[in-house]
């Protein structure tokens, strides 16, 4: 049998990659490339791959990551209520559990056609940035919708109107390759019906977003901020077209303008932040750091509806469960890498370089010294994010501003784990709106900045795009 390198020559001839193009070459897996989270890797790739503590952590702090993940996975109740540690959802919300948007800590979805209600995808609201603004747009990034608030939330407790429903409708969107082959796309169109507080303001700009995966994101915190702004510095040298740039966004603890890193368009600058306002928006759950509920002036039931609050004012999230919530979330393993030195995933990688993907999609980084947890400090990683915010065009664009973002700008979304997305959600619906059904669809939809890289894809026969999917899916 020919050796592994002779084969994959012969399989990228076979893909039409001579010597002499530009793109590196990849013949054999890299040292470490299956660890894509360094030592705390998981092995495990099952459905419950998303769920795992990371692989370096001692027995003796896996009894946090526990606890932290029953408060993640148990619902939420009405207050009053004889569960003191675990009432005051709502008045307003999308759901009672962290785990019912982040299914198996992994992808949500778009709302079926017969949903009653669209639970792991939320819809962010606002109106056009204003001077008179100013204050409320350096704190929040945007500027709220004044009747229903920055996020619409299609469920209440009893007594309280929910603020309406939400769907999706989608038309399709041809698109062909080079070589005759074509594929459908379909485009979506939000619909918010039955209003129960009257009429938005004409100006409401609306974005659709499924929850992401879970995985990582305490590795994502731990990489150093100088190491976010040398990819855009070394992009803006670069001059080819690609031109991330850093979101710098308000932490509320430290009341200061920091680098933005998490959520689809990196509006929240760490995981607690992120988990803060996760609670205040999807839950109605008040924090130490968001002491008040998702209401606004217009909602009377809403302000008067029972809290859970403590007799002395301590919030609906303590900061004992808010904590172990955290150590939780940062500490959700990334699953180790399947096939990484089969040919048909190599001779893919290399397909995805010669295209330009890497050029956002940057593969690899060390994280801190002193990162929050010692486990994941030092750890060589391999997201493929670049954590940066890119202009994706007119076909991705929300037109909707959050801080430095634009309309047509999103965060590159990292896409370790995003292979195992079937096995543990039963899904493949991707992007910030879950609108692409399959990869290959959401590599079609990239637009602005990656347009020659989605023209390169383009160009690719049946046989170079199994082998871009097969190295996508070893992710």
């Amino acid at each position: 049998m020919p050796s592994l390198p002779l084969r994959l020559s012969a399989l990228l001839l076979a893909l039409g990659l001579s010597a002499c193009d530009d793109a590196p070459r990849f013949t054999q897996a890299e040292p470490g490339e299956a660890r894509s989270g360094g030592s705390a890797t998981v092995r495990k790739t099952d459905q419950n791959a998303f769920s795992l503590p990371s692989a370096n952590l001692p027995p003796s702090r896996r009894v946090d990551f526990s606890v932290g993940n029953s408060f993640f996975r148990s619902p939420w109740v009405i207050a009053p209520s004889t569960t003191t540690a675990r009432d005051g959802l709502g008045p307003l919300f999308n759901t009672n559990a962290c785990q019912n948007c982040h299914i198996k800590d992994g992808r949500g979805h778009p709302p079926a056609p017969d949903a009653p209600n669209a639970v792991s995808m939320l819809v962010r609201l606002s109106i056009p940035d204003a001077p008179a603004y100013a204050k409320v747009i350096e704190q929040l990034g945007v500027v709220p919708e004044p009747v229903y608030g920055g996020q619409f939330q299609d469920m209440s407790v009893p007594g309280v109107v929910p603020e309406g429903k939400v769907r999706i409708d989608y038309t399709p969107v041809p698109v062909r390759f080079k070589d005759g082959s074509e594929v459908e796309l379909r485009k979506p169109t939000l619909q918010i019906t039955q209003l129960g507080y009257g009429p938005m303001h004409p100006d409401t700009r609306f974005s659709a977003r499924i929850a992401p995966p879970m995985i990582g994101l305490g590795l994502l915190e731990a990489i150093p901020d100088e190491a976010i702004l040398a990819n855009a510095e070394a992009q803006a040298r670069e001059k080819n077209g690609i031109a991330g740039r850093p979101n710098r966004v308000w932490d509320d603890a430290q009341q200061k303008t920091v680098l933005g890193r998490f959520g689809w368009k990196a509006g929240q600058p760490n995981l607690n932040q992120q988990n803060v306002h996760a609670f205040s928006g999807d839950m109605g759950l008040t924090t130490s750091l968001k002491l008040t509920d998702d209401c606004t002036d217009a909602q009377t039931a809403c302000k008067q509806a029972p809290n859970g609050n403590g007799p002395d004012g301590e919030p609906e999230v303590s900061d004992n469960i808010l904590r172990l919530v955290l150590f939780y979330s940062r500490n959700l393993a990334v699953p180790a890498r399947r096939d990484v030195g089969a040919p048909q995933v190599l001779a893919g990688k290399n397909l995805f370089f010669q295209a330009g993907c890497q050029s956002c999609h940057t593969p690899q980084y060390t994280t801190a010294a002193n990162a929050a947890e010692p486990e994941l400090a030092n750890q060589v990683i391999r997201p493929y994010s670049d954590l940066l915010l890119h202009d994706m065009g007119d076909g991705l664009a929300d037109n909707r501003t959050e801080f430095q973002a634009s309309g047509r700008d999103w965060r590159t979304p990292p896409l370790w784990g995003i292979g195992l997305t079937q096995t543990v959600n039963g899904h493949t619906q991707f992007l910030h709106d879950g609108r692409a059904r399959n990869l290959l669809e959401a590599v079609l939809w990239h637009g602005g900045e990656a347009q020659a890289a989605q023209q390169q894809v383009l160009s690719f026969n049946a046989e170079q795009r199994a082998a871009l999917l097969a190295f996508l899916n070893s992710l």
